[in-house]
């Protein structure tokens, strides 16, 4: 499999972000956290390269440090 990818590649990103807020709407923040954690173990059978999923992993800490975490 390629590299992970970190440039825009979403066909119609606003429209997919919309998709995602709907899905959210009416849940508890506990069925939102599930509803999230059940997308990203699609996405990620999805992708199914345990490297690219690293490569994910590594990117999404280094964007969110949890330093500012404000829990």
């Amino acid at each position: 499999m390629s590299p992970l990818t970190l440039e825009p590649n979403i066909d119609r990103p606003d429209d997919f972000y919309a998709d995602l807020l709907a899905a959210h709407e009416g849940l508890t923040k506990a069925q939102s956290d599930a509803l999230n954690a059940r997308l990203v173990l699609i996405l990620a059978n999805h992708v199914g390269d345990r490297e690219v999923l690293r490569q994910a992993l590594a990117a999404a800490a280094e964007t969110n440090p949890r330093e500012e975490d404000p829990k």
